[in-house]
């Protein structure tokens, strides 16, 4: 078996929680035991809610943070013992672009590259080269501060790039982005997957982690709940979704209390969906549970399982894992 680019086993995590009277409370569990295995080249992305311990994952990973228990290795290399290789082989870019605003892309990216221990005319290259890479050598001698949002956020990643690692990682890389900006950049991921590099990525977009990613991870109150492909989790979850549409308000609250599964839920329009395999028995049996007089549901419809779906089942309210179960649930 090759070295894994990233390889983690059993990571927790706690902080000490702010007190009423101003010091620390009872520690709060972020992460309770996490094995993670990215192979080199790939792109994985790590999906969960606000407070899942995403970025506390790749804080650990960066080695910016130290577990509490477990290891981690990136690169090859120890994260708590070797932090200085692991730091000299990634890159880690953040929710927004850290770039210096007074200075033009091009100075961004040669101050980097003296930074990395580059040479003056090493660094001079290195920057038209990125350059010209992100699609920004027209702009390159502009003041990064007339920007546009898309444009900053490729030079953030420019920049990154810069000592060539082997690992980067992209904390939600394309937040606040507009989407012609976002399918850019998701374009520069895929290329940088494509020439070696293993990328790292946390996104709160679903149809993202879809498009980009070679693995995807579900990270829920502190654990893996799901872990492989898109597809494979897509067709573990359901393979299809039911969306049915109710007559009146009280309908949707009744049939809403009666299925704490679902995946999809849209007061306004009254719609409910539901995982299914797909097929009519499944779909006539679903009806007949739950509407068996025949007049809650006005209009239904089929539709193949999406990341969304996966993401929603997976993360719905309710009793959640205990120790040791996060893990289990492997593709």
């Amino acid at each position: 078996m090759s070295i894994a680019a990233i390889e983690a086993t059993g990571l927790t995590k706690s902080y000490g929680a702010p007190s009423r009277a101003g010091g620390t409370g009872p520690p709060v569990t972020v992460l309770r035991g996490i094995d993670l295995r990215v192979a080199p080249g790939t792109v994985f992305a790590l999906l969960g809610p606000n407070g899942a311990g995403k970025t506390t994952t790749v804080r650990i990973l960066a080695t910016l943070t130290e577990p509490d228990a477990g290891t981690a290795a990136v690169a090859g290399y120890d994260v708590r013992d070797e932090r200085h290789r692991v730091r000299r082989a990634i890159s880690l870019t953040g929710q927004f672009a850290a770039v210096d605003e007074a200075q033009t892309g091009r100075e961004n990216l040669r101050m980097m590259a003296r930074l990395a221990g580059l040479g003056r005319a090493a660094a001079r290259a290195r920057a038209a080269e990125l350059l010209d890479r992100f699609g920004l050598y027209g702009a390159g001698d502009r003041l990064v501060r007339t920007y546009s949002g898309g444009m900053r956020r490729r030079v953030d990643l420019a920049a990154g790039l810069v000592g060539e690692p082997e690992v980067i990682f992209l904390d939600e890389p394309t937040s606040g982005l507009d989407p012609h900006s976002r399918r850019a950049l998701w374009d520069t991921v895929g290329e940088l997957a494509a020439n070696g590099t293993t990328v790292f990525l946390t996104t709160q977009y679903l149809e993202e982690a879809d498009r980009l990613s070679d693995r995807v991870a579900v990270l829920h109150d502190g654990v893996i709940v799901a872990q492989g492909t898109a597809a494979e989790l897509k067709s573990r979850t359901a393979g299809h979704r039911l969306d049915l549409t109710l007559a009146t308000s009280a309908a949707y609250l009744r049939l809403t209390a009666r299925t704490p599964h679902a995946s999809h839920h849209d007061p306004g329009a009254r719609t409910l969906g539901l995982p299914t395999d797909g097929s009519a028995r499944h779909v006539r049996a679903l009806l007949d549970e739950l509407d068996p007089a025949g007049t809650d549901v006005t209009h239904f419809a089929v539709h193949t399982a999406t990341l969304d779906d996966v993401f929603l089942t997976l993360t719905a309210p309710g009793p959640g894992p205990g120790p040791g179960q996060g893990t289990a649930h492997h593709a």
